[in-house]
C-alpha cells in the first residue's frame, strides 16, 4: 500500500470543513498560519470523520489532510482510524493490525509530523509479539514517542484484542505533558487521575464513542483533574457482518474548568483547534487554603484497587 501526499485538501473534503468559530472565547480561528505564541501556550486540535473499514490508505490520507487544515502543536485522530472499527473475524484483525514503528500508520503519520513539525496521537490496531491491541501512538517530528494500549476493552473488542498491558504515562510534547486514553477508558475515572497525578497537562482521547453521555463525562474528567482533554470521535454508522455500530461524533476540547471550548457536530467531517494555557492545568490550588492534590487521602482509597 502507498500513501499519496497532497499539499492541498482533497476536493471531496473541502466542502465539509466548517468555518472559523464565532465564539469569542476561542483564541484563534482555525486554518491560520503559524504565529508566535506566548510561553506556556500550547495549541491542541482534533480530527473528526468517517473512515471506511479496511481502506487504510484512503483513511490515513483523509485524516491527515483534515489535520493539515488546522494550526496545532498536537492533533488527535480517532480510535482505529486506519482500519475501521467493526471487525468480523480474527483474520481481519491480523490483516489490518500494524507494527507500531514500521506499519503504514506509523510511516504516514511520521512523515506528516516531520513535514508539519507537529505531534499526532492516532488510534490504530497494533500487532506486537503475536498479540493484537487496540492502541494509540504519539508521534512527533523525531518519530514514535509512545504507544498506549487500551486498558478497558468494550463489547466485541474483547474478542479481537488483548487488554492493554502498558502503564499510564505522560510525555513531553514541546512545553506540554501529554497522556493518552482510548474511548471506553472514559468510564473509569482512575485512568485520567493516574495521568493527572503524573503531571499531564493534556489528555488525548482518540475514540469511537457510542454512548451519548460519554462526551459529558469527559468534561468531568477535565474538571475533577484540572486538565485539558481532547476527545477525537468518529461519525456515521459502520455496518458489517460483525455488527452494526452507530457513532456519536461531537468531538470536543475541554478546559481545566470543565468548559467545552471547541465542539463538533454529530455528523460533520471537520478539524478544530484551540490555544490552551498550560498554567491553568498546572494550577491545582482551588483556593488559598485548598489544594486539589494535597487534599487527597490516598490511604483511605485502597478499595479502589481491589478486584470484585
Amino acid at each position: 500500500m502507498r500513501i499519496r501526499w497532497r499539499t492541498a485538501l482533497p476536493s471531496r473534503l473541502s466542502h465539509h470543513i466548517e468555518g472559523g468559530e464565532s465564539w469569542s472565547r476561542l483564541p484563534a480561528a482555525r486554518g491560520e498560519p503559524y504565529r508566535a505564541r506566548m510561553p506556556r501556550t500550547f495549541r491542541i486540535g482534533f480530527v473528526q470523520g468517517r473512515p471506511h473499514f479496511g481502506e487504510r490508505d484512503a483513511n490515513l490520507e483523509r485524516g491527515l489532510a483534515l489535520a493539515a487544515t488546522i494550526d496545532a502543536d498536537l492533533d488527535v485522530i480517532p480510535e482505529l482510524w486506519a482500519s475501521g472499527y467493526v471487525f468480523s473475524s480474527h483474520a481481519e484483525v491480523a490483516a489490518l493490525a500494524e507494527d507500531a514503528r514500521t506499519g503504514l500508520t506509523a510511516r504516514a503519520v511520521g512523515a506528516a509530523a516531520r513535514r508539519e513539525k507537529r505531534h499526532y496521537v492516532i488510534g490504530f490496531a497494533e500487532r506486537a509479539r503475536g498479540r493484537y491491541y487496540n492502541a494509540s501512538m504519539l508521534v512527533g517530528p523525531a518519530g514514535l514517542k509512545r504507544v498506549y494500549r487500551k486498558t478497558h476493552l468494550f463489547e466485541r473488542e474483547q474478542e479481537w484484542f488483548t487488554p492493554g498491558d502498558l502503564p499510564y504515562a505522560v510525555d513531553r510534547v514541546g512545553p506540554a505533558k501529554v497522556g493518552m486514553l482510548i474511548c471506553f477508558d472514559w468510564r473509569f475515572p482512575e485512568t485520567a487521575r493516574a495521568l493527572a497525578l503524573q503531571g499531564a497537562d493534556v489528555i488525548a482521547h482518540p475514540s469511537n464513542l457510542v454512548y451519548k453521555n460519554a462526551q459529558r463525562m469527559m468534561t468531568l474528567r477535565s474538571f475533577e483533574n484540572r486538565v485539558w482533554t481532547v476527545t477525537a470521535n468518529r461519525t456515521g454508522v459502520e455496518t458489517r457482518p460483525g455488527g452494526r455500530v452507530p457513532f456519536t461524533g461531537n468531538s470536543q476540547i475541554v478546559d481545566p474548568g470543565g468548559d467545552v471550548v471547541a465542539h463538533a457536530s454529530k455528523t460533520a467531517e471537520t478539524a478544530m483547534a484551540v490555544d490552551c494555557d498550560l498554567a491553568r492545568s498546572r494550577d491545582k490550588a482551588m483556593s488559598a487554603l485548598t489544594h486539589l492534590w494535597t487534599s487527597r487521602r490516598p490511604e483511605l482509597y485502597r478499595e479502589l484497587v481491589k478486584r470484585r
